[in-house]
C-alpha cells in the first residue's frame, strides 16, 4: 500500500515575493489571498516575528519542481 505524501513547496505560480504564502495557500488548499492577508497582519502585530518567519520559510521550503521535472 503506496501512500502519497503531501508536500510543501514555495509557489511558482502564485508569487508575489518569494512563494511563501502561495505555496502555503497550495498546501492547505485556500486562497492565498487568505494567508497573505493574514501575513500582514501578523506583520503589524509583530513585525520583526513575522519578517524571520517569511525569511525562514523562504530559505527552507524547497521551490516547487518544474512541471517538465514531474512528468516523468
Amino acid at each position: 500500500m503506496a501512500s502519497e505524501y503531501k508536500r510543501l513547496y514555495r509557489s511558482r505560480d502564485d508569487s508575489m515575493i518569494a512563494g511563501v504564502c502561495g505555496g502555503l495557500g497550495e498546501y492547505f488548499a485556500i486562497d492565498p489571498t487568505v494567508i497573505r492577508l493574514a501575513a500582514v497582519v501578523g506583520g503589524l502585530i509583530n513585525p520583526p516575528l513575522a519578517v524571520l518567519a517569511y525569511f525562514l520559510m523562504m530559505i527552507v521550503v524547497p521551490q516547487a519542481p518544474l512541471a517538465e521535472l514531474t512528468e516523468e
